[in-house]
């Protein structure tokens, strides 16, 4: 538990979200914005309610939305009316407490931050007193839609009337969810302030280029800064490291004493309409059920799911989330999709075409830390060099056949089609793939004598 999205989140459970708002009124027009905030006030009274009743600390802030550049004005105006519109507070701020100049700012009182592994542990705890099984290690490999629906896992397999796919994005290609969201990697990093050090008290998020997000939490000896940026399709970034050390240089810029103590990365899924996706899975008979397209706000749209699926298992939808399902993309929103999904097709055959002018298997091992895709014959290999152990498996991803690249930052292979990500033995990290990269061999040496890989 928290291996994944929700345990790197910032824990924001905020109605002010950035810029989404605008955006999202922009793509899928008044009555879903309208039913987004209702499905998002819903979802944040009910979680913090929750976390109160179970002892989870809840911390009270203030969110802000800033721009430092015209461009990022332009849109906290588009977001400004946006929220007025939703009926939500949020007012302009000439000065929402920052260590640099600001152009504009919207400010919304009465939100909320938590500790996200304390939020999962506690609602495991309860679920577990009302019966539930939680059961770790498992790797969900599959599901058949039959009556029972037998799903099949890495143990064995289950069988329920109903499942529920509350992984990212979903892992059947049934629906394909895959070609109507977007994965998208970010990166975070936490810092200790001394003691006196002005730090910025709130929930902040920048409406520029590249985006910033900002909090802090109390610590043991002053405050800790949280900042986050660098977002971009996974897989499509060749020089992760330059975002990382992008957010750490900012930081250290305009928090010159802050000392750095942990960094890591999330990934969500931002559907092409904005709005997220609760309900059932097609061809499924009913017995299937799915919920993706968070789109990084999953503090509150996580819930709103939670309880559109509660609502379709028991025949009591809420009416936000029956207009929500009712959206349907607009001229907007199609020729996105059209133009996200030609893009993908293009990186396909890229992928391919590179192995062209890719190295053979005889070149010498990467660097620590480095990954390269090489060819044995019109065979993509990837191999890459961790903690001095070199390791070679295929280069082609489980999904749907995309040619992985490497990501730097976080050692991992990456593909850029649909956000499938693997670590350098070939195990899968991240859906939708299901199934591990084989292991080839590096060298041309006997199988097994190149960090343990074989080929198959």
């Amino acid at each position: 538990m928290g291996a994944g999205a929700t345990g790197s989140t910032t824990g924001k459970v905020s109605l002010l979200q950035g810029t989404l708002l605008g955006d999202l009124r922009r793509h899928a027009g008044d009555e879903t914005l309208l039913a987004y905030v209702e499905a998002n006030r819903a979802a944040q009274d009910w979680l913090i309610e929750k976390l109160r009743t179970v002892g989870v600390d809840v911390q009270q802030r203030h969110a802000v939305t800033y721009a430092v550049a015209e461009d990022g004005a332009r849109r906290i105006d588009r977001e400004s009316d946006a929220a007025a519109f939703a009926g939500l507070d949020a007012t302009p701020t000439a000065d929402p407490g920052l260590p640099f100049t600001v152009r504009s700012a919207i400010r919304l009182p009465g939100q909320a931050q938590i500790h996200a592994m304390q939020m999962l542990a506690a609602l495991t705890a309860d679920a577990r007193r009302s019966g539930a099984r939680v059961v770790e290690g498992v790797r969900v490999l599959g599901v058949d839609a039959a009556s029972p629906c037998v799903v099949s896992t890495s143990r064995g397999d289950m069988r329920a009337d109903r499942v529920i796919l509350a992984t990212g994005v979903p892992i059947l290609d049934r629906g394909l969810f895959f070609a109507k969201v977007d994965a998208l990697r970010s990166y975070a990093a936490a810092y200790e302030l001394p003691s006196g050090a002005r730090a910025p008290v709130g929930m902040f998020l920048s409406a520029d280029e590249p985006r910033r997000s900002l909090r802090t939490v109390p610590g043991e000896s002053g405050e800790i800064l949280i900042t986050g940026g660098g977002g971009h399709v996974t897989g499509r970034r060749a020089d992760t490291r330059a975002e990382v050390d992008a957010l750490d240089a900012w930081t250290i810029e305009h928090w010159p004493e802050a000392r750095r103590i942990a960094r890591w990365s999330a990934q969500d899924h931002r559907t092409h309409t904005r709005v997220p996706f609760a309900g059932v899975v097609p061809r499924s008979g009913g017995r299937v059920l799915a919920a993706t397209g968070y789109n990084k706000w999953g503090m509150t749209n996580a819930v709103a799911a939670a309880m559109t699926l509660c609502g379709e298992i028991n025949g009591d939808v809420p009416a936000w989330a029956e207009t929500l399902a009712a959206d349907r993309p607009g001229p907007t929103d199609a020729g996105e999709t059209v133009g996200a999904n030609a893009d993908v097709a293009a990186r396909l055959v890229a992928g391919w075409a590179e192995l062209v002018v890719a190295p053979g298997l005889a070149a010498d091992a990467p660097r620590e830390g480095e990954g390269e895709v090489r060819r044995d014959g019109v065979r993509p290999v990837a191999v890459s060099t961790v903690d001095g152990v070199t390791c070679a498996v295929s280069a082609v991803c489980t999904h749907l056949g995309g040619v992985l690249g490497w990501n730097p930052a976080e050692r991992s292979w990456d593909c850029p089609l649909h956000g499938s990500r693997f670590d350098p033995q070939g195990t899968v990290l991240e859906g939708p793939a299901v199934d591990d990269l084989a292991p080839r061999d590096a060298t041309g040496s006997p199988p097994g004598l190149v960090g343990g890989a074989a080929a198959d």
